[in-house]
């Protein structure tokens, strides 16, 4: 009897990564594919190429962490994008969900879906306000799908206090926030983040708005706090 706990966990485990994302439902786009409307952010790292909103350098060292932030904020959603990451050094991105502009500095505040090498893929990052791992996500399931240097399709589904990301159709994680201090709108963002020569790039990114999820009433216990 002793092993039943430990076999449902293993169980549990495995449903849960074999989640699959949210089908399309009423999608929008969040970026027009030619401009920068509806984004904001510092023109001398930011721009469109090839199709896709572009952030950072192969060439210059990225010195500190910098966003495009949308210029709307969202509560409850679920987005979609393909997004690519290349450089040498430390070469790491994320996309900033219900987050805010940090007054006179380069960073945003709130929640970051991850996204790099080499264990960063689709966990939760709470930058610039806690600034320690949420919750780490499955990299077993998602190691074999990930495209390194290359287009990966990344799902973000948040409503209420859960969080959800796929990778490629692959679950990542399954995250509840246990703070109900912690607000649940705000803006998105692009990071490109500081230490290395790192170029991150998003495209085909849309958005589906969602009504307003009722209260949590189960709250998972956050990952170990890991500073970055």
């Amino acid at each position: 009897m002793k092993y039943l706990p430990l076999l449902a966990t293993l169980l549990f485990t495995s449903i849960a990564s074999a989640e699959p994302p949210p089908p399309v439902g009423k999608a929008v786009p969040l970026f027009d594919g030619t401009t920068l409307a509806g984004w904001e952010g510092d023109a001398k790292l930011w721009r469109v190429e090839d199709g896709a909103l572009t952030g950072g350098s192969l060439t210059e060292q990225v010195r500190q962490n910098v966003f495009l932030a949308t210029v709307k904020e969202y509560g409850d959603f679920i987005v979609r994008m393909k997004i690519k990451l290349t450089g040498t050094g430390f070469v790491n991105s994320g996309f900033q969900i219900r987050s805010q502009r940090v007054p006179n500095n380069t960073e945003m505040s709130g929640y970051q879906c991850d996204y790099g090498e080499p264990n960063w893929y689709g966990c939760i990052y709470d930058e610039s306000r806690r600034n320690k791992l949420m919750m780490q996500s499955d990299m077993a399931a998602l190691r074999p799908v990930i495209k390194k240097d290359d287009w990966n399709e990344y799902v973000i589904h948040a409503q209420g206090g859960r969080i959800r990301t796929w990778i490629n159709g692959v679950h990542g994680l399954d995250y509840k926030e246990a703070d109900p201090k912690i607000v649940q709108s705000g803006r998105m963002g692009i990071q490109v983040h500081g230490g290395g020569k790192a170029l991150v790039q998003v495209k085909d990114i849309t958005i589906e708005e969602l009504e307003p999820a009722k209260a949590d009433d189960a709250a998972a216990a956050p990952a170990p706090a890991k500073d970055k």
